[in-house]
């Protein structure tokens, strides 16, 4: 449904809730993009609270798992953004229209975030969302949320809907509620 030169996939890099990937998954099939999870996971892919969390949408869900970020690496071509609290940079300055190719999400895990040294290595693409000096960092799946909805926000929404589909109740229905 996205705009075939929008490529959007979010990395989730040793996620540990349940929760947090199962609302991410949600996420992902409600703007198109691909999911990419780099073990070691914090759960199992079939434990209840996942499958709660993403409710009936995860068999519309594009996903791939990875034995580590090497593997993912090696598999995965286009332009990678870190998120994260280290970041020099502000997520807003990034162009993704400028982007060529397949754009990556890449977010950490809850407790540890993304691996330093791969941090380091990578500086020039680490990037932050702002907040107070009262917290460490945001939700992830919030974090994953507010990002992602500004990429595609740069791409006027190609390829969503911004009324309610037809599909579903249909863009009229509270004009008809009774």
């Amino acid at each position: 449904m996205l705009k075939p030169n929008l490529n959007l996939n979010i990395v989730l890099y040793e996620p540990e809730i349940p929760q947090n990937t199962g609302n991410i998954m949600r996420t992902c099939v409600a703007i198109g993009a691909k999911l990419h999870l780099i073990k070691p996971l914090g759960f199992s892919l079939e434990e209840k609270h996942l499958k709660r969390s993403g409710l009936d949408y995860i068999s519309k869900l594009q996903f791939e798992v990875y034995e580590n970020y090497e593997d993912f690496k090696s598999k995965n071509k286009g332009s990678f953004y870190f998120l994260t609290r280290y970041g020099h940079k502000n997520y807003k300055n990034i162009n993704f229209k400028k982007t060529d190719g397949n754009i990556y999400l890449l977010f950490g895990s809850e407790s540890t975030g993304i691996n330093r040294h791969l941090l380091k290595e990578n500086l020039d693409s680490c990037f932050r969302i702002p907040t107070t000096d009262n917290v460490r960092s945001l939700n992830l799946s919030n974090a994953v949320a507010i990002v992602a909805y500004e990429v595609i926000s740069q791409y006027d929404f190609v390829g969503l809907y911004d009324e309610e589909p037809e599909t579903l109740k249909g863009a009229n229905y509270l004009d008809e509620y009774k």
